[in-house]
């Protein structure tokens, strides 16, 4: 997979392995860069008077420090707060900075290393440049425009403006895309200056040194280095190209020099190539060493130009059959998907909230991350080299190739290939990248309006682009709609074999289908397209802190609103990591998503404008219970946490208790009971059937590892069924308190039938676009006992204490248009209850609530309640059982 550089480079010239001594140098610190983070102005909105004029009064616009944004978005509540700022339009910026040395001829570079969506800029009331697109690093040559000496005013325009047809970002990707784009100059900005003949600043922002592994093996590994030179000046320039590689202590291992001519005015390239001998390979998390590359730029003793690179020496390569291998051994990829903001400051990072999020992808045990949906911080790529991630990097080609779904507009087009463009030559030398994402599920448009769309060409145009740029990488695509279960057009696009690897974004169990349907999803995909190497680039689930399920099997997950139980997510990820792991020929999995983010058109769970799929919250203060799941599978630390604790307030006396550990086997005890050892196959330890006592129960879970104890411990509060019943809400996932503050846990201690739904929120419903007013179950006791209910033929085991109980069963008739068209029969421990009953014609008519209730007598513990379908199949909504 790693070859010598092609290309892009194509006009270069090479400098072979001559070696000269160099003289003593005269200035070690050509090139300057100056902050400008702090003691900027800020105002949202439309543009104010004369904004752009040097003199201009700005004090009572806002003040504020870089990085920054005025979006505000996400919160764990079911309305919006005061403080939530979802403006998408115009933000202005002012600064004014002294000009920090007299330029004699230098050169003055403003480097933007991100700015949301387009930015326009202006330097001492002259219009420096435009860029579109909000992801990546952009610079501008303003030389000319600086201050001799004294203050310069520095304007900036940030426009993030919603893309619809006409809109100013109607051209810039992403159009589309299930995340927020934040507003306004997030990233840092500086002021770089540099000698008139230099290493390329303008190469699409690039470092204008670019380093590839040609070969390597034991004994050597030979290096390409490939430098691009501007010469400003007004004359031709004789200079020495010096390259070196030093390892991680500084010491030089190789190095060549050669000399080169640069005419005036000029922009050119020089090839090098040098050897290191006995290499030490960048393994990813094993041993992520870096080298680095040192190319400076020298005329007679004067240093002109330095400028440093990472350099992680490997091979890697994506097989169809056998997944990924990294220098030449099979390396299992597993890990998370990522986007770029957090709660409180959106896309406004720090380098520090970068280390606490790369901190907890590593405490995972994640080995590789998918870098979703564009290009991230410069800081993220480097945080990656070091801790040995391998990565998946890409553009916002998102969701959509135009807004009609038809051919993308010629301007779409290019800002895409621009977008490429800086991706490549900004990350080129990063060794943790190995793949380039040109797409990503830019057919969904088919999906959900069943009509065909025009995404091939544009995906085509930029796979061929990045081919050129960098044939060491191979070209990837994450793929919503290949063999898509929810339908579409009738002749779809082929976009699958677009690229050189694929990635598959599935979510069974979640987006319909169900949770064991991941394996053969999959397989069907290999069997089709054997020759491209598959990956699962999302899979996943929601997950609310405050709502909970007694049996995630119990009902439907409402995957577009609410409730998101944070049991079902581990029943997802569970599920979903058993199909993967048994199948060796991916190349790689990604859960959808490492932390909740921000998506302001999403209503769900307990939050409001956040996609709540995250292992971790948005605040990055809580680790959910699949965190650890995937901590117990990847990690060598120590494992065993106890799932459920947030689930404080238990429905039932009786539950099961499931903790995750990466030991062989742990022990639980509650209070003062030993209730003995369970083995942990497939880091899942499961005690069934565990008693509670009425008020506080103290859990504690323990594992050893090597003579070692670990522990975890919760407290749960039982409930006394004697003092407040025992209540079940058939066919739902969630457990709540509902009218009265009577407690229903959800379906749990059933055999058979299935949950259903009286207004399914699933993705077919979603998906349908004539969608039919909600149906209202009139005239019920307790409000919300009738959004789901049981059917088919089922029983209910109940534990409870003996004695005499007073059992009422909730009904009401779904889709029966007459009586008689549903009959069935109710038992309870073997004796009949109800016979040939019809909720239509108790009820009188459909859609009304109808009670029965009987008196029963427990003995052993458990009562067995039988629903038996007659002329139609049996159903019930809810239970109540209380004590006479």
């Amino acid at each position: 997979m790693m070859v010598g550089r092609k290309g892009a480079f194509a006009g270069t010239f090479m400098l072979g392995l001559l070696v000269f001594a160099e003289p003593a140098l005269a200035d070690a610190a050509p090139r300057r860069a100056f902050d400008l983070a702090q003691g900027w102005r800020f105002q949202q909105g439309a543009q104010p008077a004369e904004p752009l004029a040097p003199a201009f009064d700005d004090h009572s616009w806002k003040p504020v420090n870089l990085p920054h944004s005025w979006n505000r978005l996400g919160e764990y509540r079911t309305e919006r707060s005061a403080q939530t700022n979802n403006f998408q339009g115009v933000g202005w910026y002012r600064l004014r900075f002294q000009s920090p040395e007299k330029l004699d001829g230098k050169r003055a570079v403003l480097q933007f290393d991100g700015v949301g969506t387009i930015a326009d800029v202006w330097l001492n009331g002259h219009y420096v440049g435009r860029h579109n697109g909000a992801y990546s690093r952009f610079r501008f040559d303003v030389s000319r425009f600086m201050a001799a000496k004294g203050d310069n005013v520095l304007v900036v325009k940030a426009d993030n403006s919603k893309p619809k047809a006409g809109s100013t970002t109607a051209n810039v990707l992403p159009i589309a895309g299930d995340f927020f784009p934040y507003g306004g100059i997030y990233r840092g900005v500086s002021l770089i200056v540099t000698e008139p003949t230099h290493i390329d600043l303008l190469d699409h922002a690039g470092p204008g040194v670019y380093a590839s592994v040609a070969s390597v093996d034991g004994a050597a590994a030979a290096i390409d280095v490939v430098t691009k030179l501007r010469n400003d000046e007004g004359k031709a320039r004789n200079i020495r190209v010096v390259a070196s590689i030093r390892d991680d202590k500084g010491a030089e291992v190789a190095s060549v020099s050669a000399p080169a001519r640069l005419d005036a005015a000029k922009v050119d390239s020089v090839r090098q190539s040098l050897t290191v001998p006995n290499p030490r390979l960048w393994q990813g998390r094993a041993d992520p060493y870096l080298y680095k590359v040192v190319v400076e730029l020298r005329a007679g003793t004067k240093l002109l130009d330095r400028v440093e690179q990472p350099l992680g020496i490997r091979t890697f390569r994506m097989d169809p059959d056998k997944g990924f291998f990294l220098n030449g051994k099979s390396l299992p990829l597993h890990g998370v998907s990522r986007h770029q903001d957090r709660q409180g400051k959106g896309w406004a990072l720090s380098d520090a909230d970068h280390v606490e999020d790369m901190d907890l992808i590593q405490e995972l045990g994640a080995n590789t991350i998918r870098f979703a949906h564009y290009q991230h911080a410069p800081k993220w790529f480097e945080l990656a080299d070091e801790r040995g991630m391998v990565v998946w990097a890409e553009i916002p080609y998102v969701s959509a190739a135009s807004f009609t779904g038809g051919t993308p507009t010629p301007e779409i087009v290019d800002n895409a290939r621009q977008q490429l463009l800086e991706l490549v030559r900004q990350n080129y030398n990063h060794p943790s990248v190995v793949t380039w994402g040109v797409g990503n599920e830019v057919d969904s448009y088919s999906i959900f309006t069943r009509k065909p769309v025009k995404a091939r060409d544009l995906l085509k145009n930029l796979n061929d682009l990045a081919k050129q740029e960098d044939p060491t990488r191979p070209t990837t695509f994450a793929d919503c709609c290949t063999n898509s279960p929810y339908g579409g057009p009738a002749d779809p696009e082929l976009l699958f074999d677009v690229t050189d690897v694929a990635g598959v974004n599935r979510y069974p169990g979640w987006y319909g289908l169900k949770p064991t349907d991941m394996g053969p999803l999959l397989d069907e995909l290999h069997v089709r397209f054997p020759k491209v190497p598959l990956a699962v680039s999302e899979f996943g689930a929601g997950a609310a802190l405050t709502q909970h399920s007694d049996n995630p099997l119990g009902g439907h997950i409402n995957a577009f609103g609410r409730p998101h139980p944070e049991e079902f997510q581990s029943l997802i990820h569970e599920e979903s990591w058993r199909a993967l792991a048994a199948r060796p020929y991916l190349w790689a999995s990604w859960v959808w998503n490492m932390f909740d983010f921000a998506s302001d058109f999403r209503v769900e769970g307990d939050a409001i404008d956040l996609n709540d799929k995250g292992l971790v919250t948005y605040d990055r203060k809580t680790r959910k219970d699949a965190f650890y799941f995937y901590k117990a599978n990847w990690s060598s630390e120590p494992v065993v946490h106890i799932n459920g604790r947030r689930y404080i307030n238990r429905a039932y006396p009786v539950i099961d208790v499931r903790v995750y550990s990466n030991g062989e086997s742990a022990t639980l005890k509650v209070g003062d009971t030993d209730l003995g050892t369970r083995p942990c196959p497939e880091r899942i330890c499961v005690w069934q059937n565990v008693a509670l006592k009425p008020g506080e129960n103290r859990l504690v879970a323990s594992a050893d590892f090597a003579g070692k104890p670990v522990t975890d411990e919760i407290v749960l509060n039982g409930p006394d069924p004697v003092a407040r019943g025992v209540r079940i809400n058939s066919g739902d996932l969630t457990e709540q308190t509902l009218a009265g503050g009577l407690q229903f846990g959800s379906d749990h201690f059933f055999a058979g039938g299935e949950a259903r739904v009286l207004n399914p929120k699933d993705i077919t419903a979603f998906l349908a676009s004539n969608a039919s007013k909600a149906k209202i179950v009139h005239g019920a006791r307790i409000a919300g006992l009738h959004d789901g209910y049981r059917e088919g033929a089922f029983t209910y085991d109940v534990p409870l204490p003996d004695g005499t109980w007073n059992v009422v069963l909730h009904f009401f008739e779904p889709s029966a248009t007459a009586a008689g068209q549903r009959t069935f029969q109710v038992s309870a421990n073997g004796k009949r209850l109800l016979s040939g009953f019809d909720p239509f014609a108790a009820a009188g008519g459909a859609l009304k609530a109808v009670e029965r209730s009987f008196p029963v007598t427990v003995k052993g513990g458990r009562l067995m309640l039988a629903f038996e379908p007659g002329a139609g199949p049996a159903m019930v909504s809810a239970i109540e059982i209380t004590r006479k």
